[in-house]
């Protein structure tokens, strides 16, 4: 096998959160440093070219470290000395396990290395001579064994065979163990004869199967000796027993036993390990040569050895000593005597506190000695954490973040891992990981109000601090730093409020009033300097206090005018009447703004007294014909603030019967210029023009409304005074029965005869054609055209008032009109044979259906029949009279022109009752 000779096919599978390969490699041992085992890039599939950026590296278990990988070529090379005898012993096949890692993204990929055995180790006896005494007695047949061999090597290269050298007494017979080592017996094939020959010497030969083959001798010397001829004999071949390796020393076990029929020395039996023992069994198991009880000597392992294949051998103290041999099998139990070992292969820290559930944190290996249950390994984190541990991997598992990590909750995490096995009782093994969270603005500045309200009194000095808005933010470093700004909601307030942006300190700029602004209310934005920055609001409300910075100030009398305002008082003025009032007012508020009233200075201090807090001057007493006909009074108006503000009003009163005396004092005082007057002008002008504007639209409207009431009766008289309906305003109804009129013509509104009762006709779609328009004319003239045409039937005048036709009008029955041939004058009439006149009876019919029935029509020719009889007679002409087809209905009646038949109607009831009939139908439908 070539060095670097791939033995078997990668495997490739799936392994949770990355992928995971598994491949192998066999090389012999011995290899030179830096011999390739294989290219492990190429195996792996890996881009070589992104490896210096990846971190490839080799895993491995123990102290040495015998692989690693050449980045340049991708080739696995051999950093050590292998010898496979000092790392496997016996054991074969003997490998080597190791680990590639690779990051960005990470993958774990699994790998073994087989160490192929050469033939390196000669075959060694214990000692280079063996010494045999056999008595001539012992019969043909007999088995002598021979200590073995040892060869290190494995398979081919270890101990294959023995060779005897020539002689005519025995012959060499190999046996093979159960773990398959190989060990010599001499057979006796001739029986000895001490007197012929007294000693023999033998040469044994071992040879392993190397190419070329080593070998070992081994010189045997076997003394011929007299007869004993009864050996010791075991009880059984062999024992079986099995031993926990935590056994102290001391154990017993097995107790073997033989016998012997001799007497005497002869049969006197000594236990002891037979030659081909192997020394490591003699270290750990101790035999009693008297009684043959096997115990344990030295600490036992079962993770190096599993099952101990003793030989034994009982010797009588014969001259010539009887042998006997049995083999004891020691079973070694597993105990859960080896503790779980944990291994931190990565650890990616610090975690940013926005990391998403999943992420990876670190990778862990974990290995136990021991085997089945006692060698399963369970990884456990302490709950409580935002953390888990997932198994990626035979006995690996990835340390994951399971939750949302807050740094401002948790700045690291003490990670302890427990790791377990399965033993009775179990063993366990910590590690500790610690975790550390870096942070993200995930956090607005807080305030530790929501809203400030800030007194400050009036007249202030500028720039004086007023409030500090205290924000705090839990993230760290720049995002927890934070700045203050102030909102400019009132573009005035830049000028009267400053902020300090480092500390929040808010500063008033300027002084102010009271009387000006009672309350500012503005916002502060609290930021912090994480990207993207985060911000709060704060509102902020400032009270201006007030302070007793203005004096009462008094409206009447005005003070600032140059005119004199003179109150009349009548002589005989009882005591009590109010002469005048003064009004003042001011402008601060509270107990500032409470004014009161006392007289300062009169003419006649006994006449005149003035209300406290209402201001108005009434007499004291009567007043007297001897008191002076004119007064000065001062008022003294104080407030309550403090220190207290005043001010005093003049007022003169005049003593008198009329106030014209007063009044011609003051003619030559001219009027003050008030701004206001001209307001009131102003409205009152404004109201008198739209109470005119009103005025003039509701007179317009009843002009109007009369207008159209007087129209509309004259043509209501007009349609009661002619048997013939004439054209006049009422014409566009015809017209849209006949289809004449434009369609913009039904936008507008038109009324009946009696507009009281009249409907509105609406506008619907329907073919420009006249013959369409008249075929349609009733239904798409509903329900104006069809109620109007019936609602007036109903508000026709009796009989008696209906005013006769003019019988000039009337035809004879040569002379009646139609489409039909000759018609007996007795008969109804026959009906219309075409489509439009079918269309244009069916309206007549409906509009007069329900006075036919009462004999209530005024023209002749059948009751209910609208004299169609005499209408189609069949000596008709168009030549004697115009066509009338279209003049058909008269305005406010549904009379219709016709013979003067109307004495007949006797004669054609029967056959105006089935015209009523027909046209009932028509309505039906």
């Amino acid at each position: 096998v070539t060095t670097g000779q791939v033995l078997s096919l990668l495997l490739l599978f799936g392994v949770s959160d990355w992928v995971s390969a598994a491949i192998r490699y066999a090389i012999p041992e011995e290899a030179r440093r830096g011999s390739a085992v294989g290219n492990v890039v190429a195996d792996l599939a890996l881009d070589l070219g992104r490896l210096p950026g990846r971190r490839l590296r080799v895993v491995s278990g123990g102290n040495k470290k015998y692989f690693g990988v050449d980045l340049t070529s991708g080739a696995l090379l051999v950093n050590e000395r292998i010898d496979r005898e000092e790392l496997c012993g016996a054991l074969s096949p003997c490998s080597l396990s190791f680990e590639i890692v690779v990051e960005n993204p990470l993958e774990l990929y699994s790998g073994t290395v087989e160490i192929q055995d050469i033939n390196d180790n000669d075959p060694v006896f214990p000692s280079s001579q063996a010494r045999l005494e056999i008595s001539e007695s012992v019969a043909a047949g007999a088995r002598f064994p021979l200590e073995s061999a040892q060869d290190p090597d494995v398979g081919i290269n270890s101990l294959q065979t023995y060779q005897l050298s020539a002689n005519p007494n025995f012959a060499l017979d190999v046996q093979t163990r159960v773990d398959g080592s190989k060990y010599a017996e001499l057979v006796l094939e001739k029986e000895l004869d001490r007197e012929e020959q007294r000693e023999l010497n033998l040469v044994l030969t071992a040879l392993d199967g190397g190419s070329p083959p080593r070998s070992a001798h081994l010189q045997i010397h076997i003394d011929v000796v007299d007869a004993n001829d009864n050996a010791p004999v075991f009880n059984q071949s062999t024992y079986k027993a099995s031993v926990r390796e935590n056994t102290p020393s001391g154990t017993l076990v097995a107790r073997t036993s033989a016998y012997d029929l001799d007497d005497g020395p002869n049969g006197d039996i000594v236990y002891s390990f037979s030659s081909h023992t192997p020394a490591k069994v003699r270290e750990l198991f101790a035999l009693n040569s008297a009684t043959g009880e096997l115990r344990v000597k030295g600490q036992l392992d079962y993770e190096e050895t599993k099952l101990y294949e003793i030989y034994l051998q009982a010797k009588d103290k014969g001259a010539v000593p009887g042998v006997a041999h049995c083999k004891v099998l020691v079973e070694v139990v597993d105990v859960n005597d080896n503790a779980p070992e944990v291994t931190v292969t990565s650890v990616y820290s610090p975690v940013p506190e926005d990391a998403v559930p999943g992420t990876v944190v670190a990778l862990l290996s974990v290995t136990d000695l021991d085997s089945h249950d006692n060698g399963l390994v369970n990884c456990f984190i302490s709950p409580g954490i935002p953390f888990m541990l997932s198994s990626s991997l035979k006995n690996y598992y990835t340390l994951k973040t399971e939750g949302a990590l807050d740094r401002e909750k948790a700045a690291e995490y003490n990670i302890t891992i427990t790791a377990r096995d399965s033993g009775s009782p179990p063993l366990s093994a910590v590690k500790h990981i610690l975790v550390q969270v870096s942070d993200v603005n995930d956090n607005a500045p807080k305030s530790s109000q929501d809203s400030y309200d800030v007194y400050v009194l009036e007249n202030n000095m500028p720039g004086i601090p007023i409030l500090n808005v205290s924000a705090a933010d839990p993230d760290l470093g720049r995002n927890a730093h934070l700045s203050y700004t102030l909102l400019q909601g009132d573009p005035t307030f830049g000028h009267l409020f400053s902020i300090n942006q480092e500390n929040g300190t808010l500063y008033l700029l300027a002084s102010l009033d009271h009387e000006d602004q009672m309350e500012f209310n503005m916002m502060v934005q609290v930021q912090d300097g994480g990207f993207p920055p985060l911000a709060t609001n704060v509102s902020v409300s400032v009270f201006v206090t007030d302070l007793n910075d203005n004096a009462p100030m008094v409206l009447y009398p005005h003070p600032n005018t140059t005119a004199t305002y003179t109150d009349v008082v009548a002589p005989g003025t009882p005591a009590g009447h109010m002469v005048t009032k003064v009004v003042a007012v001011d402008a601060d508020a509270g107990y500032n703004a409470w004014i009161s009233y006392t007289l300062l200075q009169a003419t006649d201090p006994s006449l005149f007294s003035v209300g406290l807090h209402s201001g108005e001057i009434f007499t004291a007493r009567q007043l007297r014909e001897d008191d002076a006909p004119e007064h000065t009074l001062v008022i003294l108006l104080k407030d309550h603030g403090e220190p207290v503000l005043s001010t005093s009003a003049t007022i003169s009163i005049s003593v008198a019967e009329m106030v014209k005396e007063v009044l011609t004092d003051l003619t030559d005082v001219a009027p003050a210029n008030d701004s206001r007057r001209h307001v009131t002008f102003y409205l009152i002008l404004a109201v008198i023009l739209l109470s005119a504007a009103f005025f003039i639209t509701m007179l317009s409207v009843g002009i109007f409304k009369c207008y159209k009431w007087r129209q509309s009766r004259e043509l209501y008289n007009s349609s009661r005074s002619t048997t013939y309906r004439t054209p006049g305003p009422f014409h566009h109804i015809d017209a849209v029965r006949g289809g004449f009129t434009p369609p913009s013509f039904y936008h507008q509104v038109y009324l009946t005869t009696d507009s009281r009762q009249s409907d509105l006709l609406c506008k619907k779609p329907f073919t420009s054609s006249p013959l369409g328009s008249r075929q349609g004319t009733i239904r798409n003239g509903e329900p104006g055209l069809y109620h109007q045409i019936v609602g007036t039937a109903s508000r026709l005048p009796t009989p008696a008032e209906q005013a006769q036709p003019n019988t000039d009008w009337r035809f004879s029955q040569t002379q009646r009109p139609g489409t039909s041939g000759s018609q007996n004058g007795e008969e109804a009439g026959a009906w219309p044979n075409n489509q439009f006149d079918t269309e244009m009876l069916q309206a007549m019919i409906l509009a007069s259906a329900s006075e036919a029935a009462d004999g209530n029509s005024t023209l002749g020719g059948g009751n209910g029949t609208m004299g169609l009889s005499a209408r189609y007679g069949p000596q008709f002409t168009l030549q004697h009279v115009p066509d009338y087809r279209q003049n058909v209905y008269i305005p406010g009646s549904n009379a219709t022109l016709t013979n003067a038949a109307g004495k007949r109607d006797a004669k054609n009831a029967a056959p105006a009752g089935g015209n009523k009939k027909k046209s009932g139908k028509k309505e039906k439908k």
